[in-house]
């Protein structure tokens, strides 16, 4: 009896046991399960949020302005507490200058209104007179006088003509001996042994670079001007241009690398015919910016490479400072030339943009905290613009350190509660990530609040890519990034494109191999070009 006892109690232990450890299983693939759950659903709303931002990107609006109302935050956001220095100082009252720019109306045109035309457009004065036997008094038949007139205006264009100019040379020699024959030297030409004059080159360079007309499409409006220019003879213009330019870009460059600040910038190029490399390889145009007000450049540079040593190459021994996206291939040269770089908040606050966008409708949530307060930032930087670096850093330290510190408050806190992948989540790690560039600008009034110099000046190449689409040959890259420097920089000092590219095709020439060519750089020749 004892032993049959003792049989079950063992028998029941074991039962038990499996039975735990069936619960345990059971327990286990019910976590596993939870958790596959937890990742498909993740998944499924990281994709949700590509479609919607595929859609945006296609059909949207491309602005990037945000108008939400600070109200609409304090009711449904959570962490309104990191906000309350924010609203102690908006009670402050007003400065005496704000409150005279808030009693000045604000100017505006009649929509729909007429613009007048601009005063320094040359003026044509047609008279229209009565006819003379109506300048007679139906009364009394004097004389009438005039007491005034009446003007209105209409613009004019004259269509673009294209002309032959011929440069005739006399010869002379003895009629006696017959010898010394003496001819007036030819003028010189930016190209030698080609029939197009300066005027010629800028315009083609211009309507190219400036206007992103292809080249094929102007080799038709020249025929239809009467003058046959086949789209390879302007291509190889531009090449040759290009090369004729460099050492006035040398000259830019040399200029540049003196700046306390340098913005740069690369974004991609396809070039068909590269030696080792497929037609389909994906090249880069970099861009630089620099130089104080009126003495600014601007300098593309082709390279097939985005590798770090490209910065390196281009910045030589520079060790100013540096303003980047968050692209970490300028992480070589920074760290070889000891160099203050400085991220971009225009970067940081498009991530929240975008993680904005796929939002429920009418409702917000932690990304428009973030753009609330990256937009108070930015209005400490309206306040600034015009202050020397030192009265803009002490502003920063006044203004901007509160708004940054909340910042990395709520980032702390937000960075646990949302899922690495979504839009709003790769907005977080973004700022995270570039955190110590973008608080570089409180510690230096040099520094400024991102980088839109760059890219405002590299997206007349973006526009311009869209239409001609890539470059044939190594060499034509390197000649469109000359002409676009030389663009880019007359644009960036307030001069005329393609006055200051006529200036220069006439002008190089001439010059000797002594001659100085920063006689050539735009900031020379303001007076005399029309903005």
């Amino acid at each position: 009896m004892t032993s049959t006892a003792s049989h079950t109690a063992d028998t029941v232990d074991q039962l038990q046991r499996k039975l735990a450890a069936a619960e345990a299983e059971n327990d286990r693939l019910q976590a596993l399960m939870a958790k596959k759950e937890a990742e498909w659903e993740a998944a499924k709303a990281a994709l949700f949020e590509q479609f919607r931002l595929a859609i945006e990107r296609q059909f949207g609006p491309s602005t990037e302005k945000y108008r939400i109302e600070q109200g609409d935050l304090l009711i449904n956001e959570a962490e309104v507490a990191v906000d309350e220095e924010d609203a102690a100082a908006a009670d402050e009252p007003a400065t005496e200058a704000s409150a005279v720019e808030a009693r000045q109306p604000a100017k505006r045109r009649t929509r729909g209104g007429r613009v007048a035309l601009p005063s320094e457009l040359p003026r044509v004065d047609v008279v229209h007179e009565l006819p003379e036997d109506s300048r007679h008094c139906a009364e009394d038949g004097t004389a009438l006088k005039v007491i005034g007139e009446e003007i209105s205006e209409e613009l004019h264009v004259v269509p673009a003509r294209v002309e032959v100019i011929r440069h005739v040379r006399y010869k002379y020699a003895c009629p006696a001996c017959e010898e010394g024959v003496q001819v007036a030297p030819a003028p010189a030409k930016l190209l030698p042994k080609s029939n197009a004059s300066a005027t010629l080159l800028a315009y083609v360079a211009t309507a190219k670079y400036q206007d992103a007309l292809p080249l094929y499409r102007q080799s038709q409006i020249f025929a239809r001007h009467g003058a046959e220019i086949p789209r390879q003879t302007l291509a190889r213009w531009m090449v040759q241009v290009g090369d004729r330019l460099m050492p006035l870009v040398e000259a830019l460059r040399q200029h540049l690398l003196q700046a306390p600040l340098i913005h740069m910038d690369e974004t991609t190029l396809q070039v068909n015919a590269e030696e080792d490399r497929s037609a389909s390889a994906t090249s880069y145009m970099w861009l630089q910016r620099g130089g104080p007000p009126g003495q600014q450049v601007v300098l593309f540079d082709y390279d097939a490479s985005r590798a770090g040593r490209v910065p390196v190459r281009l910045l030589g021994d520079y060790a100013g400072r540096l303003i980047t996206d968050g692209y970490e291939g300028y992480a070589e040269v920074v760290r070889r030339n000891g160099i203050n770089h400085a991220g971009c908040w225009a970067h940081a606050r498009r991530k929240f943009v975008e993680a904005r966008k796929v939002q429920p409708k009418g409702k917000t949530g932690k990304a428009d905290w973030a753009l609330n307060q990256i937009r108070k930032l930015y209005a400490v930087e309206k306040q600034a613009k015009a202050l020397e670096p030192e009265a803009r850093q002490a502003l920063r330290e006044q203004k901007s350190r509160p708004l940054i510190t909340q910042l990395r408050t709520w980032l702390d806190k937000s960075l646990a509660q949302v899922l690495p992948k979504s839009a709003l989540g790769k907005a977080l790690h973004y700022l995270d990530s570039q955190w110590g560039r973008l608080t570089r600008c409180l510690d230096d009034g040099w520094i400024p609040l991102d980088n839109n110099p760059a890219e405002n000046a590299i997206r007349p190449f973006v526009v311009g890519r869209k239409n001609w689409l890539f470059s044939h040959t190594p060499s034509g890259a390197q000649a469109s990034a000359a002409i676009y420097s030389l663009i880019e920089t007359a644009k960036a000092n307030g001069l005329s494109p393609y006055e200051y590219l006529q200036f220069v095709f006439e002008t190089l020439p001439t010059l000797g191999e002594e001659d100085d060519l920063n006689s050539l750089l735009p900031w020379q020749w303001k007076d005399t070009l029309p903005a």
